[in-house]
């Protein structure tokens, strides 16, 4: 996704990437088809896997203005548009993890800004399954640990969830 935020790229979940030099500019490499996290192109935006998948079919929504870094520094019609963005993001994502897993509750949506320089929206999905003490929290409660997790890292084992994401689009 974006480093604690972290998403992007092309179509496959190619988390091993040798060349991890997109991570620098996001949205350009996303601009030129580098992107490895991104899976599909909305109206103002891209749509992107996020790197950690402790929440299973987590995505990241990408400005596709390189000098938005927040929702202000866009036209109203790009406002717009980006807005629109990232709620298709957001029923997909939901819509794709009802199926996959009948312990969903909801997604979240967050434009937070603090860790990354440029606009972009994390889509969380939230289930039953969660620990008690983080289930009805935001996200960010999570301990720092499970950002890194290598058994929750990107993956092709997330492969079908995106296909389903990105179908839904």
């Amino acid at each position: 996704m974006i480093g604690m935020d972290s998403s992007d790229s092309s179509g496959s979940s190619d988390s091993t990437d040798s060349s991890e030099a997109w991570r620098g500019d996001k949205v350009g490499a996303a601009l030129r088809g580098e992107n490895p996290r991104v899976f599909a192109r909305l109206p103002a935006s891209f749509a992107a896997m996020g790197d950690t998948q402790f929440l299973p079919g987590y995505c990241v929504l990408l400005t596709d203005d390189p000098a938005a870094t927040r929702l202000s520094d866009l036209s109203t019609a790009a406002r717009r548009d980006y807005m629109d963005s990232v709620a298709a993001l957001a029923a997909a994502v939901e819509g794709a993890c009802a199926a996959a897993d009948p312990a969903f509750r909801r997604v979240n949506i967050e434009i937070l800004g603090n860790a990354s320089p440029y606009l972009h929206t994390h889509i969380w999905p939230r289930y039953e399954w969660e620990p008690a003490d983080v289930v009805r929290r935001p996200v960010w409660v999570y301990p720092i640990e499970r950002w890194h997790e290598p058994a929750t890292a990107l993956g092709p084992q997330h492969d079908p969830l995106r296909r389903a994401i990105a179908e839904r689009l």
